[in-house]
């Protein structure tokens, strides 16, 4: 298995030497890393080429690392039947670059890349119909990157005054938050005025 990488990882390198940055084989996966101008022609190679073969497109996943300057990160995984073989293509890129779309290529993509613009923001040229496909229309922020809030910025709720789906700011309640720190082994607070009253009425 690891030899046939080996082989597939040769051939990609010889025929793509100069739209390959690095290539590694790691679990069993070739991994390809590349950039965003050449996006396009790699995939494209890696689906057409005769002896590659891979023909189904399985995910788009992306990646976001905010303290970075090229914050997100995107993988292509790609999966070739006939010769049971995987490769992942692995592109890194700065917030405001918009990537070519591969639809034209795997039209699978069309969902695929709908969905990393709905979780993470990241815009797509060509794509033919850029829209959100997880979140609501008037949904805002982007709720995978790592700067969005683990509460979100707002909330649905039914109106019966306005008798209407209504968007309004979360407002967390702080009733509850009240946490003692204490040890269990000591008791809460509450026990300890309550053991604290009993002696004094034994008293």
């Amino acid at each position: 298995m690891v030899d046939n990488l080996i082989k597939v990882e040769k051939l990609i390198n010889s025929e793509l030497s100069s739209k390959i940055l690095a290539s590694e084989i790691k679990f069993s996966e070739l991994l390809l890393k590349i950039s965003v101008n050449e996006i396009s022609d790699v995939i494209l190679f890696l689906k057409s080429d005769k002896r590659l073969k891979f023909k189904q497109l399985i995910d788009i996943a992306a990646v976001d690392y905010p303290n970075e300057e090229k914050r997100f990160e995107l993988v292509y995984l790609l999966l070739s039947l006939e010769n049971n073989q995987r490769v992942k293509v692995s592109v890194k890129f700065e917030p405001n670059e918009k990537i070519p779309s591969i639809t034209k290529v795997y039209p699978s993509a069309n969902w695929m890349e709908r969905e990393v613009f709905d979780m993470y923001g990241i815009k797509f040229i060509n794509h033919p119909d850029l829209r959100r496909i997880l979140t609501d229309y008037n949904f805002k922020g982007h709720p995978l990157r790592k700067d969005f809030p683990l509460t979100g910025f707002n909330e649905v709720r039914y109106s019966e005054k306005e008798k209407k789906v209504i968007y309004e700011p979360v407002k967390l309640e702080q009733n509850y938050r009240n946490f003692d720190f204490s040890s269990p082994w000591e008791g809460t607070n509450y026990q300890k005025q309550i053991k604290k009253s009993e002696k004094n009425e034994k008293n």
